[in-house]
């Protein structure tokens, strides 16, 4: 267990729930763009319906905006005085008050990064919470395992970023147990155990994902002993270098004392005698040859022992277990009883060093010990967990004993159930993916799910040049209103999927997708449906400009999801400490936030 380290300060549950009123106040108003939905943008009229601007003036400062995120440092708060006020309703004007028409562009930019996460003080930094759980400890470096090797750059900058925290929380409880949930191809199981250790269980719905896994983690295993084995010889090879270097550098010194005491010895004239001279070379000559003789004994004898003694230098930064000593530097009698013990050291670490793939679907209700038959006290982590899988992950934490701290990072915020989205809908379920505090159920508050579907969109790639797919967006656009006119069809429960990057031209869009929605596409002459891309074609710029707005949106709407959860744990008596932590970079990784509590430590 780390040394006692007081954890980061957090805003308390009172601060939180002030915040979450002030957002809710500008997504009264502003969430009817995050709700319409791209494919019916042309069919129901939607940029005349919520904007009041033309598209060349709301393109020209949101374009301005993102430039001016992008040269701003990230570690840069937005809005340093809009925080000394009291939210929204110090800034101008935003939508009109009768048409609840978007009216200022620039009045909605600066009230969407206001209420973003980066600027509401809410998140504890990374690298302040990796302090204070190592207290006095040297950062844990684990096996040298890179995870680049075997995964995409994307998920290898999460996993190790995801795996240093996990870790450091596991020792700081002093625990070797991690379950992690919806733990899909294994990647941050394989290297949590791999790395550091730890015994985890891999929890997945898919048995596809199980076995796949399984397989991964015994590829990676060999390859990690591969690793390992290079580690050794790099070692070993450098310590031999070491040694012949050594001996030639005693060799020359050698050789040049030997020189020195010729050249620089009385001369015939000024020798007073013989026995006047023997006694001095003797105690210093004869001294040093016996010395570098014994040395080059020792060396010729040790040369192929690595001279561990002069290397360890070089293993301490090294991977624990990355070199081992051979047993000749060790004497005959010691042997036996060393290699015992690292045999029984070897069994111990392989037994702690686990990774177990197990299906089970996974709610807020399930009983753990029937899933893992040796539950003891551990983390429960999840990487991208999707939909209702994060809040059920932090539900199952706060019900269970054994589980003393949860990191859990959640993605598709769309397939999120919400108790209030079919309010005249009779519904059995009892626990919904949002919202889970007891403000926004006070609130009856409902995102809707093209609103959580937009919270997916990457603000922070769309700043740095990554833009939004504006021509497949507008192609299925136009599709839907020649599908509404030509065939009677408002709403479809098919979709078109990824016709576009298989299509040459709309033309070919066009009669693909009909094909597959099946519908008749051979009644529609080409004429036809390119007068349908002539007419909409001069206003894409409205597609592209509305998007914008809710790419804009978007984090605002991930914060709310997050402070939700957040203010839940809070929420909780036994929790000891609870945060919002991001730990990846939001280009690499947009879902880039975890929600972090730890219990009390006994």
């Amino acid at each position: 267990m780390a040394a006692s380290c007081p954890l980061p300060v957090t805003q308390d549950l009172s601060t939180l729930r002030a915040k979450l009123q002030g957002l809710l106040r500008f997504l009264r108003e502003a969430l009817c763009i995050s709700n319409a939905h791209t494919v019916d943008f042309y069919t129901e009229s939607v940029w005349e319906q919520l904007i009041d601007l033309p598209p060349e003036t709301v393109l020209a400062v949101l374009r301005k905006s993102t430039e001016a995120a992008e040269a701003r440092p990230p570690e840069a708060r937005p809005l340093v005085e809009a925080e000394r006020t009291s939210g929204i309703t110090d800034f101008p004007k935003i939508f009109c008050e009768t048409s609840q028409k978007l009216l200022s562009v620039e009045a909605f930019v600066l009230a969407a990064k206001y209420y973003s996460l980066q600027n509401l003080g809410i998140c504890t930094p990374f690298e302040q919470l990796l302090v204070a759980l190592r207290g006095n400890q040297t950062q844990k470096t684990g096996e040298n395992v890179k995870p680049d090797e075997f995964m995409n750059l994307k998920k290898s900058h999460e996993v190790q970023a995801m795996s240093e925290l996990i870790s450091s929380i596991a020792d700081y409880y002093g625990i070797k147990q991690v379950i992690d949930l919806g733990s899909g191809k294994g990647y941050l199981s394989s290297f949590l155990s791999l790395k550091y250790g730890l015994k985890v269980y891999g929890i997945d719905s898919s048995n596809t994902n199980t076995h796949g896994a399984q397989e991964r983690n015994r590829k990676l295993k060999k390859h990690w002993k591969i690793c390992h084995t290079q580690s050794k010889l790099d070692v070993n090879g450098l310590a031999l270098k070491m040694a012949k270097e050594k001996k030639m550098q005693d060799e020359l010194q050698y050789k040049a004392d030997i020189e020195g005491v010729c050249n620089n010895g009385p001369t015939n004239q000024e020798m007073r005698s013989t026995s006047d001279f023997l006694p001095d070379f003797s105690v210093s000559l004869i001294s040093n040859i016996r010395k570098h003789m014994e040395n080059l004994h020792v060396y010729s004898h040790q040369e192929e022992n690595l001279c561990f003694e002069n290397t360890f230098s070089l293993i301490d930064p090294l991977p624990i277990n990355a070199t081992e000593p051979t047993s000749s530097q060790m004497p005959k009698r010691k042997k036996s009883e060393a290699n015992k013990e690292r045999r029984k050291t070897t069994s111990k670490s392989t037994e702690l060093n686990i990774y177990s793939p197990l299906t089970s679907f996974i709610t807020a209700d399930s009983e753990l010990h029937d899933i893992i038959k040796d539950l003891e006290d551990c983390l429960m982590v999840g990487l991208h967990t999707c939909g209702d899988l994060a809040p059920n992950t932090l539900r199952i934490f706060t019900s269970k004993s054994e589980i003393k701290g949860v990191c859990s990072v959640g993605c598709c915020y769309h397939l999120l159930s919400e108790e209030f989205e079919n309010p005249h809908t009779e519904c059995t379920q009892e626990k919904w993916g949002f919202p889970m505090c007891h403000y926004l159920k006070e609130e009856r508050w409902c995102c809707g799910r093209n609103a959580r579907m937009s919270a997916c969109l990457a603000l922070e790639r769309v700043a740095v040049g990554r833009g939004l797919p504006t021509e497949s967006l507008f192609y299925r656009a136009v599709l839907q209103d020649i599908i509404k006119d030509c065939y009677g069809i408002t709403k479809c429960d098919r979709h078109v999927g990824k016709i576009y990057s298989k299509s040459s031209s709309f033309l070919d869009y066009v009669r693909k997708s009909l094909k597959k929605l099946g519908l008749d596409e051979s009644k529609l002459p080409e004429k036809l449906i390119m007068d349908y891309y002539e007419k909409y074609q001069p206003r894409m710029n409205e597609l592209e400009a509305f998007n914008m707005l809710k790419v804009v949106l978007a984090p605002c709407i991930e914060t709310l999801i997050l402070l939700d959860r957040l203010c839940y744990l809070k929420e909780q008596e036994d929790i000891a400490w609870s945060a919002l932590v991001k730990l990846f970079d939001p280009v690499k990784s947009p879902r880039c936030y975890a929600v972090i509590a730890l219990k009390q430590q006994q």
